[in-house]
């Protein structure tokens, strides 16, 4: 077992030594709601934004990028940042922090809760370390997962940059390596090697472009399956638990993060978004999609409203209104509404879409 300091001083990487902080709670009122008068989204999904729900001191709580989020058994909402300073912030719905501690993980990207058996755990991702770590929820390290070239997974020159993981309902631990080479990596609850699945493929329907996230789906809990993320390419990708390739949901526009189930229905950002012919990961054209039960695109919150032609192929979506810049992940709370994180969108703390 490896205590957050220890990880700190093998991983640091020229952070200047920085060590991880104890945990130490924070509590802080937050200012009083303020909605948008605006309701986006469609049918039965719309909602009222609230831009500053999130917003904290930046000179004690900065972000870079607010990656991730999940909510815990408390209902609390532990969100994942890449700022060395504080990798995880941690709100109540109301927006009020009730805690903060890091890892100093530079590029922290990819946060996952399960409970094992009554005991809550997260697990993270940082591609830049390549590294995939088990943590309590106050930030003690149970378990570094071993590099692929390691286990005989991956040759020595592949590269290994993971950004999500998942786990299976015997513990078996996924992990999309988003930013390598683009397999879904499964492990067994011990950490040993199981099998990878996937691969870098444009034209390949069982491979992926940006592997970005996977999740496990039990919206059928006598099937349980995989939901892919293949950004890139504009769709999810659904596996079985065992790796074998079973379909492929196409989203015209949409270079979706990673999916989110909650209820029958899954939830993804936008990331970059793209103009009618334009696609550029810079161009701050993001929003919300939501999935239903079907797998068919019931809303877009932020964007343009889905459209199904006679023969039930989805047309192109784009962003309508430049509520967000670029989505990297939505969490849904027990009264179904949505807390937002951004990427790339100059530093903001997470919006929250209340439920009309």
């Amino acid at each position: 077992m490896e205590n957050r300091r220890q990880f700190v001083k093998k991983t640091s990487l020229g952070l200047g030594g920085l060590m991880a902080a104890p945990s130490v709670p924070f509590y802080i009122q937050h200012s009083k709601t303020k909605l948008s008068d605006e309701v986006i989204g469609h049918g039965d999904f719309t909602y009222r934004v609230e831009r500053a729900w999130g917003d904290l001191n930046h000179e004690k709580y900065p972000v870079k990028n607010c990656h991730e989020m999940v909510m815990d058994s408390q209902g609390r909402l532990v969100m994942l940042t890449d700022h060395v300073k504080n990798n995880i912030l941690v709100y109540d719905t109301s927006g009020k922090l009730l805690d903060s501690w890091t890892l100093n993980l530079p590029q922290a990207h990819g946060l996952s809760l399960h409970d094992e058996g009554g005991t809550e755990v997260l697990y993270i991702t940082d591609p830049s370390l390549g590294r995939v770590l088990k943590t309590t929820l106050n930030g003690k390290i149970l378990k570094v997962l071993e590099h692929p070239s390691k286990l005989g997974a991956y040759s020595e020159n592949m590269a290994y940059k993971p950004t999500e993981t998942a786990v299976g309902p015997n513990g078996d631990i996924y992990v999309a390596d988003g930013y390598g080479s683009q397999f879904i990596l499964q492990y067994d609850a011990k950490g040993n090697f199981i099998r990878k699945f996937g691969g870098d493929s444009f034209l390949n329907i069982k491979r992926f472009k940006q592997a970005h996230g996977v999740a496990l789906d039990t919206r059928d809990p006598e099937n349980p399956t995989l939901l892919c993320t293949a950004r890139i390419k504009n769709s999810f990708k659904r596996f079985s638990l065992d790796g074998e390739f079973l379909e492929d949901y196409y989203m015209p526009g949409l270079f979706v993060s990673r999916p989110v189930i909650d209820g029958e229905n899954v939830y993804s950002g936008v990331c970059f978004g793209m103009e009618k012919g334009n696609y550029n990961m810079q161009m701050n054209k993001g929003f919300v999609t939501i999935l239903d039960k079907d797998n068919k695109v019931v809303s877009n919150p932020g964007g343009t409203a889905p459209k199904y032609d006679e023969h039930g192929k989805l047309g192109l979506m784009l962003q309508e209104k430049p509520i967000f810049k670029q989505c990297h992940d939505v969490c849904i709370d027990h009264d179904k509404n949505i807390y937002v994180c951004q990427w790339n969108a100059g530093g903001i703390y997470p919006y929250k879409l209340h439920r009309v």
